[in-house]
């Protein structure tokens, strides 16, 4: 099932990444965002390798691991990728899915361009980098 447009802005609405933008801005990033279905076991993500897409995980679950250990479970609302977009480093984690997913995908070069296109939303973005940043160092320390 398809979802509409109302429902994509809704749903990112609600991601603390986007929580600042205007309803014409959130329109703009539901435009980019591809809907698609994962079966369960696949890996979105894999460490260590370049980053190319940012996902919204609409339902379904998610396992992040670092060197094999898992890190986070995380469901629905949650996004995963944005780290590698942002530092074009590899990617910090493997993410995998626990269930059956339906995520929205949004390219790499599409989310650069809309955070050149939208200003504040930088500010947020490196704020959520910057606090990714902080407990993946946390979780190395302990």
């Amino acid at each position: 099932m398809l979802l509409k447009a109302d429902t994509k802005v809704e749903l990112i609405r609600h991601l603390p990444l986007f929580e600042l933008c205007s309803k014409r801005d959130l329109r703009r990033i539901a435009a980019l965002a591809v809907e698609r279905e994962i079966d369960e076991g696949t890996e979105l993500i894999r460490e260590g390798e370049p980053g190319t897409e940012f996902y919204v995980v609409v339902d379904g679950e998610i396992d992040v691991r670092r060197r094999g250990r898992r890190v986070a479970h995380l469901g629905a609302g949650s996004y995963v990728g944005e780290i590698a977009l942002l530092s074009r480093s590899p990617r910090t984690a493997t993410v995998v899915a626990t269930t059956p997913l339906r995520v929205l995908v949004i390219a790499g070069r599409d989310f650069v361009e809309l955070l050149d296109a939208i200003p504040e939303l930088w500010l947020k973005v490196a704020r959520t980098l910057a606090d990714r940043v902080d407990a993946d160092e946390a979780a190395e320390a302990g």
